[in-house]
């Protein structure tokens, strides 16, 4: 089915297609110089020190928690408690459970739909090692509450920033909150490279850990005095082929690295102009007697609309969603809804202390629509007209 106003849309042009062809007359396709541009180019975007590029958000996550397995200091260890919200995708949890740690899921505030701080507080055990935090649909945590929360414990934080590049809380960027936060580069996402990743951190020692995990646990491509081995030695042939650490082949393409050169160009005026959409958003939708919209923390990215059905509204979404679809508008649920409810928790090792109200409501009450690079302006009248 064609919509006119699908969840996403390309934002790519001429620079993009000719930066895809300079790399395939160049005859060198996997990871390289045009990656390693992208990297130094997004840090200093974001506002970190370091940035690693791998081949999708996923893998960013993944590499996040296995990272935290590897560091010298502090290391995280099978059977350790992390705190999750209960919205989010499956690649937020996935890994967790895949390096055998006990999640702990807790309730998001409705309006936000980020932690429900008070809840999360409450939910902080002794064992309590990592907290994820997960930034919704382009909206940053309130990280002044998060940081005074949690620094009486020993806890890291890490983010998973994949919804909300571009989006910041006090003039600092979303992402950059935690030890390590995670970005996506995949099609519908604030900017694309077909598929893509990147994670940044301010920590070296993370940083070389995440090189070497992120091609084969090689030492290949880290510099010669590194925190994870020392000193590499000075024969390429044994050292090009030193396995130090159970990595992963998840390295990006230099495709995907001349693609996010360009993207990054434009990636503030993308920023803008969804921000651009999300006041009018907000100013036509903001006191609507049967829907709730997404409360803005900070500055929002807007990654999408999100409409939750109000308790008191008589609406039901499956009709609300039909006269979406006669509309021309693409909608779908918020992330993936209560993930706690998915058939795949039967596999993890999970508690939720307290009742997922909120969580619960979304999943059968919420929807979100697409919010795009360029005006959408006609597509919130006819919102607004519904």
């Amino acid at each position: 089915m064609k919509f006119n106003y699908p969840l996403a849309k390309t934002s790519w042009d001429e620079k993009e297609i000719n930066a895809m062809h300079k790399v395939i007359d160049s005859g060198m396709f996997t990871m390289g110089e045009n990656v390693a541009e992208f990297e130094r180019k997004f840090a200093n975007y974001i506002g970190s020190n370091y940035c690693v590029m791998v081949n999708s958000g996923s893998s960013a996550n993944l590499l996040m928690i296995a990272a935290l397995f590897y560091r010298e200091k502090n290391p995280l260890c099978q059977g350790d408690e992390v705190i999750v919200p209960a919205i989010s995708w499956g690649t937020t949890y996935f890994p967790l459970h895949q390096y055998g740690l006990k999640l702990r899921f807790v309730d998001v505030d409705l309006e936000t739909l980020n932690y429900d701080l008070d809840k999360l507080e409450e939910s902080i055990t002794p064992k309590t090692r990592l907290i994820m935090v997960v930034n919704l649909l382009g909206n940053s945590n309130d990280f002044s509450k998060i940081n005074k929360i949690t620094r009486d414990h020993n806890i890291d934080i890490v983010e998973d920033n994949c919804e909300s590049m571009g989006a910041s809380f006090k003039d600092k960027k979303a992402g950059t909150f935690g030890v390590m936060g995670s970005f996506s580069c995949f099609f519908s996402h604030h900017i694309s490279t077909m598929e893509g990743g990147n994670i940044v951190t301010d920590d070296e020692e993370l940083y070389h850990i995440l090189l070497s995990l992120r091609a084969h646990g090689w030492t290949r491509n880290l510099p010669k005095v590194n925190k994870v081995c020392s000193e590499k030695s000075k024969d390429p042939f044994k050292e090009t082929f030193r396995f130090i650490l159970p990595g992963y082949n998840v390295r990006p393409l230099e495709l995907e690295g001349a693609i996010g050169i360009q993207q990054l160009k434009k990636l503030p005026g993308f920023i803008a102009q969804r921000q651009k959409n999300g006041a009018n958003f907000k100013k036509v939708m903001e006191n609507h007697p049967d829907l709730i919209i997404q409360k803005e923390i900070g500055k929002s990215s807007w990654f999408g609309f999100s409409l939750i059905i109000k308790h008191t509204s008589k609406m039901q979404r499956k009709s609300f969603i039909e006269k979406l679809e006669l509309l021309g508008f693409e909608s779908r649920p918020i992330v993936s809804g209560n993930f706690s409810e998915s058939e795949v928790m039967k596999y993890f090792d999970y508690t939720i202390p307290f009742e997922l109200h909120n969580a619960k409501y979304i999943e059968n009450n919420g929807l979100f629509i697409g919010n795009h690079h360029s005006s959408m302006n006609e597509a919130i009248e006819k919102i607004n007209e519904l």
